[in-house]
């Protein structure tokens, strides 16, 4: 993802940083110009259907171990715990809690030494929504609350923030239909990946903003 283009400008009567006594909500770019703080969220609605569509998420999590037996001079190690996803609430991550892989695999299929076939996620930089969670725009746009959900394949679920997410009081989001706390274990499931900038805007950022970059992999 490449961000680039016009800043939101909002004027001030400053020409200079220290003549600005308030919040203005924004960084002074040129005289008398304030270019807004603001946030990109972008969601990725990924219908992977590998080796079929019969699917299963897991959330690989890293753990430490203390050596407490005496088995060896090292004090500690650290293994894997994996989990599949049974329902909705289990899907949904917030990242950067605790290190762990992300995987969509086909629970059916294996690799000739017993591996399951599969894809990763593997993030880039993650941002998390600064809003509180009752606050309008928020709840219109409750599907940044985690960077990733998962849920069941529905024909009619296909926009994450609804038919008509500037019109809507978000009452048909994903934040919604995940309430339903559906069964998505070896189901034909949809993975939603949520990637975010906050952009603190930078004098170099006007008249015309340079690139500014985000992304994910699936590995």
């Amino acid at each position: 993802i490449a961000l680039s283009g016009i800043l939101e400008i909002k004027p001030v009567d400053a020409k200079h940083k220290s003549e600005i006594k308030k919040d203005e909500h924004g960084t002074l770019v040129s005289a008398n110009s304030v270019g807004i703080y603001h946030d990109h969220f972008y969601i990725y609605h990924l219908d992977l259907d590998i080796d079929g569509v019969d699917n299963s998420f897991e959330q690989t999590n890293l753990k430490t171990v203390r050596v407490t037996d005496g088995s060896s001079k090292r004090k500690s190690y650290w293994t894997v715990e994996t989990k599949t996803a049974n329902t909705e609430s289990d899907g949904k991550i917030t990242i950067g809690t605790a290190p762990a892989e992300l995987a969509i695999v086909n629970p059916n299929k294996l690799t000739a030494v017993g591996n399951q076939v599969g894809y990763r996620l593997i993030p880039g930089a993650t941002a998390h929504p600064l809003l509180t969670e009752d606050d309008y725009p928020q709840i219109r746009g409750a599907f940044t609350n985690h960077n990733v959900w998962v849920t069941p394949y529905n024909r009619s679920e296909k926009w994450a923030g609804g038919l008509y997410v500037d019109q809507s009081r978000g009452e048909d989001t994903l934040a919604v239909w995940t309430q339903k706390n559906r069964n998505i274990k070896n189901k034909d499931i949809v993975l939603w990946h949520v990637v975010g900038i906050h952009h603190v805007p930078a004098q170099e950022d006007f008249p015309i903003m340079p690139l500014l970059s985000t992304g994910f992999e699936l590995r």
